[in-house]
């Protein structure tokens, strides 16, 4: 059975989606079917992985309304073992349409929990918010990634978002597990992203991943390709970071 994670943060420019689209890269590498599901009206999980967002008709959008079963709206990407639920501008419209029904914080959960037989993770990019969006995404998931930037508002912010998870493990989703806080972003000449390493861990120890994901300009490059960092340049820092990420998680969920 797999294991269903979020990567959410409020905050926008954290590093979410990088983290989505190459830690699926890196598990689909490393022998993990795995399905990614853009949740993001942004759509940069999408158009990362070679996805043309202008052409997507059958996307998470439709999923959330429940207009088509999860099966019609999977692709496959140019990443080995990875497919995608991709995301479209339209998405912006389904916090509004669905705030009348009475099931909306289930409306994903309800669309993707058989797929669970099918992956050995999915991965959901959230949207930088904590709307309904970002809500159906923590009551689908079994556990959360929070990207947390290794800069000077690096904690601003988390204390909700931890506020928002405990109000979901009491409310929504009781199971939903905290699967890490991850640093991202990180330059070691800086003086000022050695500090916010150091408090992250002091605050929050065990709850912090080992690996942290460095500033590679590789990074930021491979999107524009529609590639992972992982098909863009193997060789490159942040391709080491987050192979490292996705064998600690294997590491982490297999020994559990």
């Amino acid at each position: 059975m797999g294991k269903i994670i979020a990567i959410a943060n409020q905050k926008g420019g954290v590093g979410k989606t990088t983290t989505s689209v190459n830690l699926a890269a890196s598990l689909g590498v490393l022998e993990k079917k795995v399905l990614l599901i853009d949740a993001d009206p942004q759509a940069n999980a999408s158009s990362g992985l070679g996805i043309d967002i202008d052409t997507v008709e059958n996307g998470t959008y439709r999923l959330l309304e429940h207009s088509i079963e999860a099966k019609k709206a999977i692709l496959s990407t140019n990443s080995p073992n990875v497919d995608i639920i991709p995301a479209h501008i339209d998405l912006v419209a389904i916090e509004i349409e669905l705030v009348d029904f009475d099931d909306r914080e289930y409306m994903l959960k309800k669309a993707i929990i058989h797929l669970k037989k099918s992956y050995d993770y999915i991965i959901i990019d959230c949207a930088p918010s904590l709307g309904l969006l970002t809500l159906n995404a923590l009551t689908a998931s079994d556990s959360v990634i929070i990207p947390i930037q290794c800069e000077y508002f690096a904690l601003d912010g988390l204390a909700k978002l931890l506020n928002t998870i405990k109000s979901i493990q009491r409310v929504h989703n009781n199971l939903l597990d905290i699967e890490g806080l991850l640093l991202t972003m990180y330059d070691s000449r800086l003086r000022l992203s050695n500090q916010v390493v150091e408090e992250v861990k002091k605050h929050f120890d065990k709850m912090v991943f080992k690996t942290i994901i460095q500033r590679n300009v590789r990074l930021g490059e491979a999107p524009s390709h529609g590639e992972s960092i992982i098909s863009y340049d193997l060789d490159s820092k942040g391709a080491t970071n987050y192979l490292s990420l996705a064998q600690e998680l294997i590491e982490k969920n297999e020994t559990e």
